[in-house]
C-alpha cells in the first residue's frame, strides 16, 4: 500500500521564511535516476503540474509528481541547520542504502 509522505512543521516553516507561497512556488520533490547509489532526490522550488500531489500546511505547499510518488511512499520531509549548512532532507523508509550526500540512494 502506497502512502503518501509526511512533511515536518520545520520544513513547512522554512518555505514560510523563503517566502514559497508569496512567490507563487512550492517545493518539489522529485526523484531521478542517476546519482552514485542508482537514484537521486531533485529539490526545487517549482509551480504545481497537473496530477502532482500536493501536500499543504502553514499556507505553504510541497509537491510531488506521479512518477516519484511511488520511491516516496511513507517518506518524511525535513529541514534541518547542521554546521555544513542548512537544506531539506529526506528520510525514506524504502531506501535501501545512501550514500554519505543524503541525495543519492538505491532500493
Amino acid at each position: 500500500m502506497q502512502l503518501p509522505p509526511k512533511v515536518t512543521e520545520r520544513a513547512f516553516a522554512r518555505l514560510a521564511e523563503i517566502g514559497a507561497a508569496d512567490q507563487g512556488q512550492a517545493l518539489r520533490i522529485a526523484v531521478e535516476g542517476g546519482g552514485c547509489s542508482g537514484f537521486q532526490y531533485s529539490i526545487t522550488l517549482d509551480t504545481t503540474a497537473p496530477g502532482d500531489t500536493v501536500l499543504e500546511g502553514n499556507g505553504e505547499q510541497v509537491v510531488v509528481d506521479e512518477v516519484s510518488l511511488p520511491f516516496l511512499s511513507g517518506a518524511t520531509i525535513d529541514f534541518t541547520e547542521e554546521l555544513i549548512g542548512a537544506r531539506f532532507i529526506i528520510d525514506n523508509p524504502n531506501a535501501t542504502s545512501s550514500c554519505g550526500c543524503g541525495t543519492s540512494f538505491s532500493m
